[in-house]
Parts: structure tokens; sequence; C-alpha cells
């Protein structure tokens, strides 16, 4: 291998944008815009890694300014140092903080020079780490609360038709009766095969999270997702203990020790970590790990294009979450078939952002 044909060249940042007909809601955010930042990375030899975040309306100049700050560092190292990568910019961001912001900059570096290091080694990311399984159960997300009830059945019935054995819908109405509405009229739509979960995106308090999971139950809701604010632990081993529901978190943790918190509690049943909070794949693989230690699966936050291949790298991967967002946007979109998703077999992540839905963003 020639090193110096693997060291990073150049880099350019690029935004792009999902359709969304109107505003969707959960039970604590708005969102008005359906956005993403796409990363290239170029090195010596011409190979171009490329990754992204989902961006929504929030903070677009912060996120900007960290990469701004971040981004020359990586042409000091060469792509397969990500480990490497990964401390240096540690111990660069430690003075304002590692979590938040600058973890979002980091990661997307790191599945962009994962990316390029695939291309290079011409491997898909999931033969790279040696795989586990060639497919994973996929459900359809969604469910948004701002949506009608007509809404509500016309997306989960659309997921059913197209083989999904499970859907997500959001709860945490300002009346816990009104989700339980919403899930009994979602039940009744997809009949008794199709699992069902919920998500309250942090929305509730106990007393409400606990009346609602005790009236799910009769609905056979299969988990219970972020009912409370995500460091709420006492709250998590509470509801646990009260209802017994399976409870399922992790994607607004920035680092592995919340993970710990809720597994000695025994108050969490699936962990669902987020690429890019979590800080990319090498702390993606570290969270598996400590959640297999404890016999936890791990079903991860949104990035179907990136989990898939992850999810069936690791012993304890079950299934991923599935979005359309950036399908009409990339190259090659995930396959799914019967429920489950199949990773690329491209090399590296295996699939590449179209440049004409890409606007480059300058500084």
């Amino acid at each position: 291998m020639n090193s110096s044909s693997i060291k990073i060249k150049d880099y350019k940042l690029y935004k792009a944008k999902a359709k969304l007909k109107k505003p969707i809601a959960d039970a604590t955010h708005t969102l008005h815009e359906i956005s993403f930042l796409v990363l290239r990375i170029q090195l010596e030899n011409g190979i171009v890694g490329e990754s992204y975040l989902l961006s929504f309306q929030y903070s677009p100049e912060a996120i900007k300014g960290a990469l701004k700050d971040l981004l020359p560092e990586v042409k000091k190292f060469e792509v397969n140092e990500t480990g490497k990568f990964y401390q240096h910019l540690d111990h660069l961001s430690e003075y304002f903080g590692n979590q938040g912001i600058n973890r979002w900059a980091q990661a997307l570096i790191n599945v962009a020079m994962w990316d390029a290091w695939g291309k290079y080694l011409n491997q898909p990311i999931h033969k790279i780490f040696g795989t586990y399984r060639d497919k994973c159960a996929i459900y359809g997300s969604g469910g948004w609360i701002s949506y009608s009830i007509d809404e509500l059945i016309e997306e989960v019935t659309g997921y059913a038709s197209r083989g999904f054995k499970a859907v997500k819908i959001k709860v945490g109405s300002p009346n816990w009766r009104t989700d339980v509405l919403r899930l009994q009229k979602v039940r009744e739509a997809v009949g008794n095969d199709i699992n069902i979960m919920m998500d309250a995106n942090q929305g509730m308090d106990l007393p409400s999270a606990i009346q609602l999971a005790k009236s799910a139950e009769n609905l056979g809701v299969y988990w219970f997702e972020e009912p409370l604010n995500h460091q709420n632990f006492d709250g998590y081993e509470m509801l646990k203990r009260s209802t017994g529901i399976s409870l399922a978190m992790g994607e607004r943790e920035y680092d592995t020790l919340p993970l710990l918190q809720l597994l000695q509690k025994k108050a969490i049943d699936i962990w669902q970590p987020d690429l890019l909070r979590i800080g990319g794949v090498e702390m993606w693989r570290e969270s598996a790990s400590l959640a297999q230690s404890y016999h936890v699966p791990v079903l991860p936050h949104y990035y179907k294009d990136y989990d898939v291949p992850l999810v069936c790298s690791v012993p304890n991967g079950v299934g991923v979450e599935s979005f359309d967002w950036i399908d009409p946007l990339i190259d090659n979109p995930m396959q799914l078939k019967d429920g489950f998703a199949i990773p690329h077999e491209g090399a590296g992540w295996g699939f590449n952002f179209l440049d004409d839905c890409l606007t480059e963003i300058k500084w």
C-alpha cells in the first residue's frame, strides 16, 4: 500500500433537501425542513469518500462552523487512521466540549473516511468488519403527531403493503388518551401480524408514561421509545418496574455512559445508537459491544443506509429504522424485501448522493 496515495487531499461540503409537503411534528419538535449536510473527502489517489447527516432546520451555521474548524485537520491523516483522527479531534474539541455539535462534525468526517477506506479496499463495510447476517429486519417509521387519523392510517398501511412487518408511531400528545386512540386505529388498520412501536421523543412525564404503557399493553405494543428525558435514569427504572414494557433508548446519546447507567438499572431493553451523535463507526461499535455484554439487542436510530451494514456486522444487531427521505437523492437506494433490508454490496457504504441534488456550501 502506497501510504501517500491514501492521504486526504481535499474536501467539499454540500446541502441537500428532501421534499416535505407540510410541516411534521412529534411531541417536542416541529420540522419545517428535511435537509442534509453531505461531505465528500478526496484522497491523493482520487478516491472520494462520502457521508451525510440529518440536519432539519436546526443550527445550520453552528454545524457548518464546527466543520469549518475541524475539517482542515483531516489533511494531516491517512484515510485508514480513523481512530487516530478521532482522538485528535477529541483533543481539539475538549475546551468547548466534545459532545453536541462537535461530535456531529467529528462523526461526519469519520463516516466519510470509512467510505473512502472501503472503496480503497474495494469491499463493502459489512465485509470489512465481518458479517454475522446477510440481512436484517426493518421497520417503517413516522406516524407523526401532526398527522390526522386518515394520514396516519395511510402511512402505516402503506408500510404494510410494502412488506414491512413493524411500524412505529409518535406518541406524547397533551392527553395520553389521544395516543391510545391513535394506537387502536393503527392496530385495527394493520391487524395483529404487524408489530407496533411507540416513540414519545422525551415528551412525557412519568405518570402519563405509566398510564400510556399500561393502556397500550392490550394492543401488543412492542416497545416504548424515549418516553422521558433521556437522562432521567431513575424514571426509566420506575417505568420498567411499574409496567414491564420494553424500553428503547439511545438516539440522544453522545457516549456510552448513559447506556451503562440504564443497563445497570435494568431499565433498557433495546439500544438505539445514532451513528452521527455518538461519534461515528468506532463509537457505534463500542456501544454495541457494551450492550452485548448485558445481552441487550441493537436497533439503531434513523441512518438505515449506514446502519444495515453495521447491524449485520455485530452479534446483537437485530434491525433498523426506515425513512424514505434520502431514497430519491441517492444512486443506490437500500433494497428491501419481505420486511428485511439487504446491505449494499458496493464498496464502502455502497451509495452516493446524486450531484444534481447537491448545493455546495462555500465558507
